[in-house]
């Protein structure tokens, strides 16, 4: 039942981090066929394309704060095309959604190899953030910058 229960909230956090998109004004679609990209957002008055790949977790408590696992392919983020992928990070925690963390595949990468976030083993990069008061951390450093960084995906009226 856990891989079950899995599914749904990944969905779920796709879901919200959709709807915040939308809410900013860009459009949103879901690939018919998932190859790596989750959600599409669209700024539609001058066709601008960004990809989307939502990462959802449930939270674990810890003495000062919570904490959060994540797991993406290390070939995924390794392949950066011109038009990179965006990660967003979202965490469920006490029953609600925490901000997600925002970060372009290619400061990502920047980060595991010259930061050393997180530890790759078979393929898969492991990330563990750590969440205290309004700091989020892995493997040390501090990642609080990317947390609801929408700074690509600017605020747009219709």
């Amino acid at each position: 039942m856990a891989g079950k229960q899995n599914l749904y909230l990944g969905k779920a956090g796709h879901l919200n981090v959709m709807s915040e998109f939308l809410v900013r004004g860009w459009n949103v679609a879901i690939p018919e066929v998932d190859i790596g990209d989750d959600i599409f957002v669209v700024q539609d008055d001058i066709g601008k394309l960004q990809r989307v790949q939502v990462k959802t977790a449930t939270s674990s408590a810890r003495k000062n704060g919570y904490s959060a696992r994540f797991n993406l392919p290390m070939a995924q983020l390794r392949n950066i095309t011109t038009n990179p992928i965006h990660y967003a990070f979202v965490v469920r925690y006490r029953n609600r959604w925490t901000v997600p963390i925002i970060i372009r595949q290619d400061n990502l990468l920047e980060h595991f190899e010259k930061d050393r976030i997180g530890s790759a083993h078979d393929g898969v990069l492991n990330l563990y953030f750590s969440y205290a008061g309004r700091k989020v951390k892995c493997s040390k450093v501090d990642m609080t910058k990317y947390v609801g960084d929408y700074s690509d995906f600017p605020i747009i009226s219709h």
